[in-house]
């Protein structure tokens, strides 16, 4: 039997000259084409950010080139980055062989790119857009929640804390009244506070002032210091803290007391199966060819009430709204139908009865009110049993963002004996007038959504959006574990995942073989 032969092991082996890390990296490595697309780029804002004096600073391209590769290989801890700018060879082969400290990576990441990322991005999509990648033209849009950097049992609920503040408002005023009863004065205690019940920390602020007087002259008045001890240990305070929590709610329903800016949303990863809430923030994300085009943060739950806010700052970046967009039911509201419509858009969304709509059963179904005739004559429907329903009255209902739309009422005259009352309304007492609830401009638009989906375009767009925009979300959150933020407050978290989408797109170039980006340094 032969023996074992080994390749020569020389691990402590002199060379004469040291080994170039050019000649080490191959020619179409993510980190050629993530060099090439910074050095094709303008820069001249993030320049801007610096202001001079003191010790030289590391080069923000570098700098740039360092965390746009590393969050590109999913690397997204300022420590990890570090580590790899004195480990790995595509690294040091970007800085130049010069090891980076994760002070001056945060430094960078927090304080340098604050303010220009958006317009980096937007350079970045550009340049993607002029190499035939994309045509910006269609834009695939969805939303999904990414968990913040809070503490999961920090939370603040409105309502509760509303409820909270009525209640320290009744006790302060039952408080005054019993004082009131023992110091028989001309003026009492009670009358410092105001005659409604909205009762704030400024009032109370005042009374405690207005006692501190009294006590000048009447020092010994021990139910003047209880008061006092009262409003100014244990009143104010609390009055103060609910007001700043309604303040920082403003809309919302709740908020984190570690984030501020984040919500509480109910997550899919509810590993526990128990409707567990935790702090987040939601992403409104629009794709074309899975590059991402534009990336929005909000505090809103709802994705309905994020779509103009989301699209007025796409506009503002790259300097149109594309003409086709394309999302789900969740998006399908007579705000935005209306709002895409005047920026002459196109708009292949889903509302929320759309699947049902195509059901056999939804259009033979006697009591669904979308089957009965309208005789626009007489502005009146007829139902199933053949009894009219007139016209009442007009209301408006407004939404979220102040968006008002008008809701026609209509009454049947008569629903005695009817055999659909059961299933037509909730009411058992057959006496009562059923009455529907109609939005004509609302049911314009959904009529016109499902025209346009139906189409042979439609049902090929809303087969790509699968594809296109939750593909890029799947990649994002489970391929490179992009599931909570690092960073804290609406404003850094929106430049934290900016850096994730530049380093989506820039992993798509890679893959793509993109051969503009892709050549040697020379």
């Amino acid at each position: 039997m032969p023996k074992p032969t080994f390749k020569p092991y020389c691990q402590h082996q002199m060379h004469l000259l040291p080994q170039n890390l050019e000649d080490m990296i191959p020619p179409r490595h993510m980190v050629r084409i993530v060099d090439n697309v910074i050095e094709s780029i303008d820069l001249s804002s993030l320049k801007t950010n610096y202001n001079g004096g003191g010790a030289p600073a590391y080069d923000p391209k570098m700098m740039l080139k360092v965390i746009a590769y590393a969050y590109a290989g999913g690397i997204y801890s300022s420590r990890k980055i570090a580590q790899a700018t004195c480990e790995s060879i595509y690294f040091l082969w970007l800085t130049g062989q010069t090891p980076l400290d994760h002070m001056t990576i945060n430094r960078f990441r927090t304080m340098r790119l604050g303010g220009v990322l958006e317009d980096i991005f937007t350079e970045i999509i550009m340049l993607i857009a002029d190499a035939g990648y994309i045509t910006l033209d269609t834009y695939f849009l969805d939303g999904t929640k990414i968990e913040a950097a809070a503490n999961k049992y920090s939370f603040v609920w409105k309502k509760a804390t509303e409820n909270y503040r009525n209640k320290l408002r009744q006790k302060v005023k039952e408080h005054f009244e019993a004082i009131d009863k023992l110091n028989d004065e001309e003026d009492a205690l009670y009358n410092l506070l105001p005659e409604e019940e909205l009762i704030t920390a400024d009032d109370i602020a005042k009374a405690a002032q207005r006692i501190n007087e009294r006590l000048k002259t009447d020092s010994h008045n021990k139910n003047l210091k209880q008061v006092k001890k009262a409003l100014e240990n244990d009143y104010l305070p609390r009055m103060q803290r609910y007001e700043s929590h309604l303040r920082l709610c403003e809309s919302r329903n709740s908020f984190s007391k570690t984030d501020t800016d984040a919500t509480f949303m109910r997550m899919k990863d509810d590993h526990m199966q128990n409707g567990q809430l935790k702090a987040a923030y939601n992403i409104q994300m629009g794709t074309e060819n899975q590059f991402i085009v534009g990336y929005t943060l909000h505090n809103n739950i709802g994705d309905t009430s994020c779509l103009p806010t989301h699209f007025d700052i796409l506009k503002e970046r790259i300097g149109h709204i594309p003409n086709t967009i394309v999302a789900d039911a969740g998006y399908g509201s007579e705000e935005n139908y209306g709002y895409l419509h005047n920026q002459g858009c196109t708009a292949y969304i889903k509302y929320n009865t759309f699947r049902c709509e195509q059901q056999r059963s939804y259009k033979k179904d006697p009591v669904n009110t979308d089957n009965w005739l309208y005789d626009d004559c007489t502005d009146s429907y007829t139902c199933a049993n053949g009894k009219q329903l007139n016209f009442l009255y007009t209301k408006k209902s407004v939404s979220d963002l102040g968006y008002v739309s008008q809701i026609h009422i209509y009454e049947c005259n008569d629903c005695f004996g009817c055999p659909y009352h059961l299933r037509c309304t909730k009411n058992t007492d057959d006496s009562k007038k059923r009455r529907i609830y109609v939005n004509p401009v609302g049911n314009a638009y959904r009529k016109q959504a499902s025209s346009l989906l139906l189409s042979d375009k439609g049902i090929s767009l809303r087969h790509r959006r699968a594809v296109d925009v939750e593909s890029v979300f799947g990649n994002i959150k489970n391929n490179y574990r992009f599931l909570r933020f690092s960073l804290r407050g609406i404003v850094k978290t929106t430049l934290e995942f900016g850096l994730v989408a530049l380093g989506h797109n820039l992993r798509k170039l890679c893959t793509q073989g993109l051969k503009t980006f892709a050549m040697a340094t020379p």
